[in-house]
């Protein structure tokens, strides 16, 4: 509704006041500074002789100046001396689980894949006097203050499910 009475407002006497707008005089532009109006007629002949005239002074100090270019000297590393040691982490096979051929192969030592993760929570979970944390990082490669957090911290998901009596039936 807001849109209908701003348009009418806007369109209100529209032609008369486009007339008077036209009808105005123009207003006279700003006086032009003395060296633009030099400039557009400039002799152009007094221009171009300054830029090709050759400047003898220069050219005899621009004779004088001579640049001699030099490569540095290739250094040549010997075989023996300073060489970073390389470091090659050390891998081990996986203890594969029930993915197969989705499963890592092979991890660097001291780290373990998602399914031995599980795999050793679930048999600390089971079986805590067995799978013990010395066990743990013997067989996986693991120190053993990693893995006293590991167990710490990480607890696998159980499943619990209610006995059916103890739900409270729907009577219709």
């Amino acid at each position: 509704m807001g849109g209908r009475v701003t348009r009418v407002f806007r369109t209100f006497n529209v032609e008369s006041r486009a007339r008077r707008e036209i009808s105005k005089e123009k207003p006279t532009p700003a006086p032009r500074h003395r060296t633009a109006r030099l400039d557009a007629t400039a002799d152009q002949t007094q221009v171009k002789e300054e830029i090709l005239r050759k400047d003898d002074r220069l050219l005899t100090l621009l004779k004088d100046v001579y640049v001699e270019s030099r490569d540095p000297p290739i250094r040549v590393k010997d075989g023996g001396g300073e060489h970073l040691p390389c470091k090659q982490e050390e891998k081990r096979l996986t203890k594969l689980g029930h993915l197969g051929a989705l499963d890592v192969k092979k991890v660097s030592k001291g780290k373990i894949s998602i399914v031995e993760a599980l795999t050793l929570l679930n048999n600390h979970k089971f079986h805590p006097q067995i799978w013990t944390a010395e066990k743990i990082a013997a067989e996986y490669s693991l120190e053993l203050k990693d893995v006293n957090s590991l167990l710490e911290f990480f607890i696998p998901f159980t499943v619990q499910e209610f006995p059916k009596e103890t739900k409270k039936a729907i009577k219709s």
